[in-house]
């Protein structure tokens, strides 16, 4: 915690948060994750797309 004081002090008091993007990128890993190896690029944009 102390290399990240900084990060932690700004995420404390800053009124913008990245949330929302850890979220969008944390759905996609897990779909990607869920579909190993079943098809291409195509049908993950598709799967993410679609449950939005």
């Amino acid at each position: 915690m102390r290399r990240d004081q900084d990060a932690i002090t700004n995420g404390l008091t800053l009124p913008h948060s990245s949330g929302a993007a850890e979220g969008a990128v944390t759905r996609a890993k897990a779909i990607k994750r869920a579909m190993y190896g079943r098809a291409n690029l195509d049908l993950l944009r598709k799967r993410i797309l679609a449950q939005n």
